[in-house]
C-alpha cells in the first residue's frame, strides 16, 4: 500500500468556502473515492491556505485514473479548481505536488517478537 502525501495552495480568500465544501462533500463522491482506492484519506489546511494530503491506496496512478473517469469527479473538479493557486492547466487531482516520505516509524521500530507459547491449563498432565 503507498502512503502518498501531496501539497496544494488554496486562494485565501476561498479558504472558508473549502472549509465549508469539504465539511459537506456529497456522497457520491465519497463513495467513487472509495471505490477507485482512496483509503484513509485526509486533507490538513494552514491558516494561509497551505493545503496537505494524505491517502494510503494501492496505486496512486490508478486512483487518479479510477477517479478521471467518473462523472462525479468531473462536477466536483469543475466547482472546486477557481479556489487553487498554481495550477496552470492542471486539474486539482493532478496538480498537486508530491511529497518524499523520510520517515515511517513502522519500518523502523524492530518487529515484535512472537509471544512464549503458553501450556494450555485445560490439558492437564
Amino acid at each position: 500500500m503507498q502512503r502518498v502525501c501531496f501539497q496544494l495552495q488554496v486562494r485565501p480568500d476561498r479558504i472558508e468556502e473549502y472549509k465549508a465544501r469539504h465539511a459537506a462533500v456529497w456522497p457520491d463522491m465519497l463513495e467513487a473515492l472509495a471505490a477507485t482506492g482512496w483509503h484513509n484519506y485526509s486533507l490538513f489546511l494552514r491558516e494561509d491556505g497551505l493545503l496537505i494530503g494524505y491517502v494510503e491506496t494501492p496505486s496512486i496512478e490508478a486512483a487518479q485514473a479510477g477517479m478521471a473517469a467518473t462523472e462525479v469527479n468531473a462536477r466536483w473538479r469543475a466547482e472546486m479548481a477557481e479556489l487553487f493557486e498554481d495550477l496552470g492547466d492542471a486539474r486539482p487531482d493532478t496538480g498537486f505536488v508530491q511529497l518524499s516520505e523520510i520517515f515511517h516509524l513502522e519500518d523502523q521500530l524492530p518487529a515484535p517478537a512472537p509471544a512464549p507459547h503458553q501450556p494450555d491449563p485445560s490439558q492437564k498432565k
